[in-house]
């Protein structure tokens, strides 16, 4: 009978923390979508008219949903690589260079070895382009518990010079002849091209970004070795009185989100480009940094957020048709709602939402 009380009084601040979790990111975005649209009435644009052109293109038709849902793919894996390493405690920002250093693991891959059959090519590209991603960023875990290296900057960093050198790789040693106006390397061969599911215009990377948010939740939250990272992100100190292997557990929890956006640059070379090319570096390593954090770096809570901006990057083309507004403009929308979130975090545990809603019954 003694526990009945501790327990009651822990009940408040738990259901705090539920709320909190739901309530502060979609207030986040409400703010972020609001200050958008004042940015829009000072430029003299409509913002009832850029919302529903939001709405038209990246959800209105079955088209729209398929257009949608094709751009999801990359960007679920490349939220997973700032969530996972987020749940000990680091903030990774660099994923874009794990995916564009897959897409160039994976084109390599099939320019090879060829002949495979499309189960062993495919599988061996997807492999290729996780090991190389998975490495890329599991060095910033190293780094962090090693040298004590932000592993914010260094990732940061490491992403620049991903880029550059995917660039002087398709350029130079790894460049197709026959790829004159855009380099690129040599097209993958038929059986190493990802179709589409049946009934969709939507390729399979879908399904295995899913998948691979499922397994993540799993993973951190059912797992002795997720708990063990939980209590990394803790409490680093605590995690070490314990015994745990710190610096294995950044290393290898780094290196599996690093293996993810690699799988990421993986499926853009098979499933849409064909080859790898300079397309690779397309800006979903930064986007997921949002998705993520406005997920609330939930694995499960990344799906219908990314989703969400999937469809504000799919209608970036209707809006400069229309509105005569830069490509650039849903950059900006994102750069407002990441502010906004950023805000929001400052919030956390002030809120006390529990007390609120009994102050209304009692009124």
């Amino acid at each position: 009978m003694k526990g009945v009380p501790a327990r009651a009084a822990r009940a408040p601040g738990h259901l705090d923390r539920q709320i909190e979790a739901f309530a502060l990111p979609l207030g986040a975005l409400a703010v972020g979508l609001a200050l958008f649209a004042l940015f829009l009435m000072m430029v003299g644009k409509s913002p009832a008219e850029f919302y529903g052109l939001v709405f038209k293109a990246g959800f209105g038709t079955a088209f729209s949903w398929e257009n949608t849902l094709a751009r999801t793919s990359p960007l679920l894996l490349a939220a997973l690589c700032v969530a996972i390493p987020a749940r000990l405690g680091l903030v990774v920002i660099g994923g874009e260079g794990a995916i564009v250093l897959g897409g160039v693991a994976a084109g390599a891959f099939g320019m090879h070895m060829t002949g495979l059959g499309s189960t062993l090519g495919i599988v061996g590209m997807a492999v290729s382009a996780m090991c190389v991603g998975g490495v890329w960023i599991g060095m910033v875990g190293a780094l962090r518990y090693k040298r004590g290296v932000n592993e914010t900057i260094s990732s940061l960093l490491l992403a620049y010079i991903a880029i550059a050198l995917m660039n002087h790789l398709v350029e130079g040693p790894l460049r197709d002849p026959a790829s004159l106006n855009k380099p690129s390397t040599a097209p993958l061969e038929a059986a190493y091209r990802i179709g589409t599911i049946p009934g969709w215009d939507i390729h399979w990377g879908l399904v295995v970004g899913i998948l691979a948010c499922i397994f993540s939740f799993v993973l951190i939250e059912r797992t002795t070795w997720g708990f063990s990272a939980r209590i990394v992100g803790g409490n680093i100190r605590a995690a070490q009185i314990q015994g745990l292997p710190v610096g294995w557990l950044m290393a290898g929890f780094c290196a599996l989100a690093g293996g993810f956006a690699g799988l990421a640059g993986m499926l853009e070379v098979s499933a849409v480009h064909g080859s790898a090319n300079g397309s690779l570096a397309g800006g979903y390593g930064f986007t997921g940094i949002l998705i993520a954090f406005l997920a609330r770096h939930n694995m499960l809570a990344i799906i219908p957020v990314a989703v969400l901006l999937a469809g504000f990057e799919a209608s970036s083309g209707l809006i400069q048709r229309r509105m005569d507004l830069p490509d650039a403009t849903i950059l900006v929308l994102q750069g407002i709602v990441f502010i906004s979130i950023l805000i929001s975090e400052t919030f956390t545990g002030r809120l006390s939402f529990s007390s609120l809603m009994r102050k209304q019954s009692h009124g």
